[in-house]
């Protein structure tokens, strides 16, 4: 398939947002604590938390052109997007490929490929085959951009997590390579072995601290993504799932084991056993240097913990009242439903990638555990992550995802910071977040960031605040004036009161934050041009 150009881009991408809507937003945590994308603790490409937290943006790659010696070199080609980390392996499996079949295959680095790829697939110039994290494919399966994938009994040969995440509404439609979750650290100079439950995680540290051993027992990396498996040992949840999916009716925030977990760490930031900190640094340096015994981390945060000299042990989480459970985050590979291609496309995926090497270079590349259970890892730590993720749950992969991040991360850091309680919080975000499902904010341009609280809302990095919204100006661009104290912020611009499509610098979707300076106490306009995509920010 050929390049596409820009103005076809937009033409394009114009009528599938009337036909059939904007693709999701993807979750996915991530190990850096300044997120520049939507509100997830999940590691790119994964997920992540309120966007100063987490995920991770990818560092930019030039895609690589399509030439056309390969593009004529054979009568058929099948394009593959990927990464700049798999695509060395792709293109070692293409020479059997091309050999077997007589078929082109082309490898691209598209490190922008979730934005490209519904426009293109669209317009018939998208690829054959795309890396995908698994939280993408509702959004793109509703529009008919992804085709379904028949094992053909090899299902076996997967773990059932992995599987279960790339099914959408009773479909596969990726072929899953590699898992990513939280799991549980202990410092074992500190602590004998890992707490059984909540409860005696607490008194562990109740001891070392009244010993003068450690500053707390634990600090939280994060409000959602990343202090989900403690939501969940009380009973937590984000959506309910009968079995068949995650119910979007279904919203769990206010449920009974969200407050009750709201009122544990509340009662426990008030014994000083739970810092009030949720920053993400802090957290693993104060984890590191001995301050801390316990923590929740993700295989992202391996290298700089072991770099630190720490005696640690990963293990699962500890009980509440029930198993604490962490998100799963799956990476894989799906096919273009619009392709002319897409038989041949499957067969890359069944006959090449999942073979015992590609899928061992796969594992071995990416630092994560492996989806494919031919081809275990040889970490040790990485396999007791595989372990926890048989219990995790897939990180929901519905549109309304993207309604849940602010409201739900706002109400624990007033928890958090003790200006409500959890009942009070998260009553009125369940509240929150079935109005924007229901729509309340379609429409809404709302300017996000670290100014929020500071310009009247009850927190910062919230979509759905309606006293930082941009006001239409009749010409295609939107502003709005705050007065701010002096200080340095970061900013971008979230529509319909969600992280599902947010710009940030250079009009990017999911772009970086945009940072900025506020020299003097006053007033600062913030102006986004909705055909450009750019946010101004002027004092």
């Amino acid at each position: 398939m050929k390049k596409f150009t820009l103005s076809l881009l937009l033409i394009i991408f114009a009528a599938l947002l009337v036909a059939c809507g904007s693709p999701e937003e993807e979750v996915a945590p991530a190990d850096d604590p300044t997120p520049t994308v939507a509100p997830v603790e999940v590691e790119e490409e994964e997920v992540a938390e309120e966007p100063t937290a987490e995920p991770v943006v990818e560092e930019e790659v030039v895609d690589e052109p399509v030439t056309e010696e390969a593009m004529t070199e054979f009568d058929t080609n099948l394009v593959v997007w990927a990464d700049e980390l798999l695509s060395p392996v792709v293109n070692e499996i293409k020479v059997d490929f091309q050999n077997e079949y007589g078929i082109g295959l082309i490898v691209e680095n598209v490190t922008d490929r979730y934005d490209q790829f519904p426009v293109a697939a669209a317009a018939g110039e998208g690829p054959d085959i795309i890396l995908l994290a698994h939280d993408r494919i509702g959004g793109y399966y509703d529009s008919g951009l992804l085709a379904t994938i028949d094992l053909a009994g090899r299902e076996g040969e997967f773990s059932q997590e992995a599987l279960d995440a790339f099914t959408y509404n009773g479909e596969l439609v990726g072929l899953p390579y590699a898992t990513e979750n939280l799991a549980f650290f202990y410092n074992a100079d500190l602590v004998e072995a890992a707490p059984a439950t909540w409860e005696e995680a607490m008194e562990i540290g109740r001891t070392l601290v009244d010993a003068g051993d450690a500053t707390y027992a634990i600090a939280l990396t994060g409000t959602t993504y990343d202090a989900f498996p403690l939501d969940t040992a009380f009973g937590g949840y984000v959506f309910g799932n009968d079995g068949s999916g995650y119910n979007p009716s279904d919203v769990g925030i206010d449920s009974a084991g969200m407050i009750a977990a709201g009122d544990f760490v509340q009662a426990n930031i008030e014994a000083g056993l739970i810092s009030d900190s949720t920053d993400w640094d802090t957290a693993h340096l104060q984890f590191e240097t001995g301050e801390i015994p316990f923590l929740m981390a993700g295989p992202w945060a391996l290298d700089r913990i072991r770099e630190s000299g720490v005696n640690y042990v990963v293990t699962d989480f500890p009980m509440g009242t029930q198993q604490g459970e962490p998100f799963l985050g799956v990476q894989g590979w799906s096919v273009n439903a619009l392709s002319d291609n897409v038989l041949l496309a499957q067969t890359v995926l069944t006959e090449f990638f999942a073979t015992d090497s590609v899928m061992q270079q796969f594992t071995d590349l990416t630092n994560r555990p492996s989806a494919f259970l031919a081809t275990p890892n040889a970490d040790a730590d990485l396999a007791v992550f595989g372990d926890v993720a048989e219990g995790a749950l897939p990180m929901p992969a519905i549109p309304e995802m993207g309604s849940i991040w602010g409201s739900w991360g706002d109400a624990f850091a007033l928890i958090i910071n003790g200006e409500q309680s959890a009942t009070d919080a998260l009553t009125n975000a369940g509240a929150q977040i079935r109005d924007l499902i229901g729509g309340s904010m379609e429409g809404a341009v709302v300017a996000v960031g670290s100014f929020q609280a500071a310009a009247g809302c009850d927190g910062d990095w919230d979509p759905a605040c309606a006293t930082t919204q941009l006001a239409d100006n009749g010409d295609g661009t939107y502003s709005a004036t705050f007065n701010l104290p002096a200080g340095d912020y970061e900013g971008k611009v979230a529509l319909d009161g969600g992280w599902t499509d947010n710009y940030g610098l250079d009009g990017a979707p999911d772009g970086e934050n945009i940072a900025f300076t506020v020299e003097a106490d006053g007033d600062v306009t913030f102006t986004w041009d909705s055909d450009s995509k750019l946010l101004e920010i002027e004092q």
